[in-house]
């Protein structure tokens, strides 16, 4: 990249992750269930959205159209059903293999925070890692580079959690990190990579009560175990480091890079790009 992608990019990335820190320190304030961790993760949620908009209108002097408020509702309904119906079918295939279990009813009362907790994290882990990692850098290297970089920071990223694993990070850059990016590849949107990401999330915390990349996520609407091989069930990073999750995902991802392909919202690296540069933006309203 050049100096000046570089320094855009540290722009955007300051002003994001400065919203998102300030939404973990409220969240840590509140506690982790309630109504009151419901409302700050739904504030960190909507203050980050408004930074990114702001800080890129400011930074690169174009509309805003990946956050566009047209059709974001059901992008992002779209988004979290898709999120869901895999993570469903990702704990479906483990519990065949005998690796999950429902004990009983968990704690529904704490599901109002886990809800806030997840669109928090859903909607700062998009912005920073498609809407601004991924998308500055494929300006310069195409899609498929970028890809590889949002991944990885994406994966590593997750090391920092308490019950984090080498093998989970990996998965997570692997699986959420291909499909996410897909996904924001073949809509030109952040709205379904973020409700994919938050049906995801919600599904694996709130409903089922399992781990969520070895954050130890509180207790959600089951009681439940999980046993066995740590293949099959990812052990204390959660069903993420399983691999038939890795699988459900990468077939998935698998399917938005076909749409994108198809749509034409695959980019080359810049020296074999035959799109002007400046009209590098309007990808975005595809």
């Amino acid at each position: 990249m050049n100096g000046v992608n570089v320094v855009r990019l540290i722009k955007q990335l300051v002003a994001v992750v400065a919203v998102t820190a300030l939404g973990g320190v409220a969240a840590n304030i509140v506690g982790g269930n309630g109504v009151f961790a419901l409302l700050a993760g739904l504030i960190t949620a909507t203050l980050t959205l408004i930074v990114y908009r702001a800080v890129v209108r400011r930074t690169e002097h174009r509309p805003v159209v990946e956050v566009s408020s047209a059709g974001a509702l059901r992008a992002l309904s779209l988004g979290a059903l898709i999120g869901i119906g895999l993570f469903c079918l990702s704990i479906a295939a483990i519990a065949l293999l005998g690796g999950y279990t429902v004990d009983g009813l968990g704690s529904p009362g704490a599901l109002l925070g886990l809800l806030g907790l997840m669109a928090a994290a859903a909607v700062t882990e998009e912005v920073i890692f498609r809407g601004v990692l991924f998308r500055v850098v494929e300006e310069r290297t195409g899609s498929w580079i970028a890809m590889v970089v949002a991944g990885l920071a994406f994966g590593l990223m997750h090391l920092l959690n308490p019950n984090a694993s080498l093998f989970g990070a990996i998965a997570i850059a692997v699986e959420a990190g291909f499909m996410l990016t897909a996904a924001y590849m073949a809509t030109r949107r952040l709205w379904v990579p973020i409700g994919l990401h938050f049906g995801w999330n919600i599904a694996a915390g709130g409903v089922f009560s399992t781990e969520v990349s070895g954050a130890d996520t509180p207790q959600g609407l089951l009681d439940a175990t999980m046993s066995g091989p740590v293949l099959l069930t990812g052990g204390d990073f959660g069903p993420e480091g399983s691999v038939l999750s890795i699988a459900i995902c990468i077939l998935a991802g698998a399917v938005f890079v076909w749409m994108a392909h198809r749509r034409g919202t695959i980019l080359p690296p810049r020296n074999r790009r035959q799109v002007p540069e400046a009209s590098l933006p309007a990808l975005s309203e595809g």
